[in-house]
This record gives C-alpha cells, sequence and structure tokens, in this order.
C-alpha cells in the first residue's frame, strides 16, 4: 500500500510566473547542401526505378508497336525522324539486353538511394561515394559532348561540376574539423 500525501507545497518565484512559456524547439542545423543533393539524388533513384520497371516490363513484348503506342501518347509525329530513328533500331534489341538494361538501372538506382540516404543524414561516406560515383561517369559525359554536342548533355555535366565542386569543398571543410559535421564542431 502506498503512503498518503497529505500536504505538498510547491513554490514558485514571482518572475518566473510571469515569463511567457517558450515555444523554442531544438533543432539541429543541416547543411542544406548536402540535404538539396541528397534529395535530388533521391529522386533520381525513383526516376530510375521506374524506368527500370518499365523496361523489364517490355521483355516479351513487340518493341515496335511499343514505340509506337509511346509516340502516339507522347503526341509525337510517328513519321518523324526521332520515331524512325528509334523504329529502325529497336530490332537490335533483344530480352537478354532488356534484361541487362533493367538490372543495370535498378542498380544505378539503388546507387542514388544509397548517395541521397547518406547524404541527408550527412554521413562522410556518401559525401565519398558521391564524389566518386560523380567523377566516375565524367569521362562519359565529356565523351558524348564530344560526339553530339546539345543543351541538355551541357546541363549535365554542369550540374554535375557544380555537384562536385560543393561536396570537394565540403570534404575539405569537414576533414579540417576531424571528420565533423558543422552542427558536430559547433557542439564542442
Amino acid at each position: 500500500m502506498l503512503p498518503r500525501l497529505k500536504h505538498m507545497e510547491i513554490q514558485i518565484a514571482p518572475e518566473e510566473v510571469s515569463k511567457p512559456r517558450s515555444t523554442e524547439t531544438w533543432t539541429v542545423p543541416h547543411d542544406r547542401g548536402l540535404v538539396a543533393i541528397g534529395a535530388f539524388k533521391l529522386l533520381e533513384s525513383v526516376f530510375f526505378f521506374l524506368v527500370g520497371v518499365g523496361v523489364l516490363h517490355l521483355i516479351g513484348k513487340d518493341l515496335e508497336d511499343e514505340a509506337l503506342k509511346l509516340a502516339g501518347r507522347l503526341r509525337v509525329d510517328p513519321d518523324g525522324r526521332l520515331v524512325t530513328w528509334v523504329l529502325d533500331h529497336v530490332d537490335n534489341i533483344t530480352a537478354l539486353r532488356l534484361k541487362q538494361i533493367g538490372i543495370a538501372t535498378f542498380f544505378y538506382a539503388g546507387l542514388r538511394i544509397a548517395e541521397g540516404v547518406g547524404l541527408v543524414m550527412e554521413k562522410l561516406w556518401a559525401e565519398y561515394l558521391t564524389v566518386g560515383a560523380t567523377t566516375l561517369f565524367l569521362p562519359w559525359e565529356l565523351y558524348e559532348i564530344v560526339r553530339r554536342p546539345d543543351w541538355i548533355r551541357i546541363g549535365v555535366l554542369v550540374i554535375n561540376l557544380v555537384v562536385l565542386a560543393y561536396l570537394a569543398w565540403s570534404l575539405r571543410r569537414r576533414l579540417r574539423r576531424g571528420g565533423q559535421t558543422d552542427h558536430e564542431f559547433e557542439a564542442k
């Protein structure tokens, strides 16, 4: 049996009573650049996952017919240059090749998920992974620009170079602090 409390007195200082209660919330400052890059990588992962699903969905189907249906849905001229080029090359794609493309696309989506989650969580390994993956694809991007320059390829290259420069700057700053993020360093 619990003992009964007969009398309990709480004393509050008068100045504390008149103060409004604080609505402050505890927030940890984040590196907005890393979070933005991470969010973009996660969006890319969704895109590449959906592409992988679409590619695997095409296995066993008449690719010419599917290309014509897609052109109709996108309201692209079926007699135009783009559709004609696709129809000329679609016969070379086998079911095995579609499986390879699908698996590679899923792998790439997985890489983007790892980069995105790690960058949003501000993990050092994710910065290294993203720098490595971005650097790995730069020669291919440059080759594509030299082979056939257009604004989309140039834009992708510029975006990747900006991301690479920001991550290099972030890594250098972080390594000077012993591998700590900004909020870990300031908390000391």
